[in-house]
């Protein structure tokens, strides 16, 4: 594909020749690694306004694709112009990524339905707020291990990204049952919730989010230390769509609870007690005795 951009033919003329946007940017561009286009920007000045046609018309950024260490400035040159994004994708950029950066992305594209902030720990909860009052489509979210999040801001984000369908709050440590219950409460539309890692979080959370949420699929409350076995009932009762629940470290969640859940095909991140003891068992002596399982 870089020869064939680079190619000039006296019958065929060059790549460049090509409509833009109908052709270049929507069928051949998007085939190509982000990095790789930015390089392209240097081969010539018809290829940097080529580049930057691409880059104001581009639905999904992710700076995955690029490397975590962005120059701040080269981050805001390059989604200046953009006001179509659909999906962004800052992962672990914590050592760049603060407020002044993300704002104004996020203000001029109202059409984003897709955020990914995971472990973006130098912004402050008036980023969320900005998400909350900028992107009323807004269908998922992982502000994984970003401790800024609090009551206030998330409270925003419940009053005005109703069609919420994935939230991840792990390790949103200021969070409590009273945020939780606000969230779900305004966002009935939740398939998908992580609250791992978060000892605020307990029952009462969890049993607002089972009888506020019937779609719910994925609940993730690993390490979750007060969360108890009739928050998992009320869960099993309430959520019929359930499809995985993550209990690991939830050491006051019992098998009288996820039994339930369990004859119900519902995948579990803990063995049975049966199955665990044999697993250590074997761990210990070297094999498994054989164990009439029916009796």
């Amino acid at each position: 594909l870089w020869c064939l951009m680079m190619s000039v033919t006296p019958t065929r003329g060059c790549l460049l020749d090509l409509p833009w946007e109908d052709i270049l940017v929507p069928h051949i561009l998007c085939h190509l690694p982000l990095e790789q286009l930015l390089s392209l920007q240097r081969v010539s000045k018809s290829f940097q306004s080529l580049i930057q046609l691409y880059l104001a018309n581009m639905r999904c950024f992710d700076s995955s694709q690029i490397g975590p260490a962005i120059p701040r400035a080269a981050f805001v040159n390059l989604l200046k112009d953009n006001e179509v994004l659909q999906q962004l994708a800052l992962q672990n950029c914590s050592d760049w990524l603060t407020d002044r950066e993300l704002l104004p992305v996020i203000g001029q594209n109202h059409h984003l339905h897709q955020i990914q902030l995971k472990g973006c720990a130098q912004l402050s909860r008036h980023a969320l707020v900005a998400i909350s009052l900028s992107c009323p489509n807004l269908r998922q979210l992982s502000l994984a291990h970003c401790e800024w999040v609090d009551s206030l801001s998330l409270r925003s984000l419940a009053d005005h990204c109703k069609a919420l369908e994935a939230v991840d709050l792990t390790a949103c440590r200021q969070l409590k049952d009273e945020a939780i219950c606000y969230l779900v409460q305004k966002c009935g539309r939740l398939k998908s919730l992580s609250l791992a890692v978060n000892a605020n979080v307990g029952d009462v959370a969890v049993e607002e989010t089972a009888k506020c949420c019937p779609e719910l699929e994925h609940l993730d409350l690993t390490g979750c230390l007060r969360v108890k076995n009739d928050s998992i009932r009320v869960l099993a009762e309430y959520c019929p769509k359930l499809r995985s629940l993550k209990v690991k470290h939830c050491h006051n969640v019992a098998e009288s609870s996820l039994s339930i859940l369990r004859s119900r095909g519902v995948e579990l991140d803990v063995e049975p007690p049966l199955q665990r003891a044999l697993v250590l068992l074997q761990d210990v002596v070297g094999f498994a005795p054989f164990i009439n399982l029916q009796i």
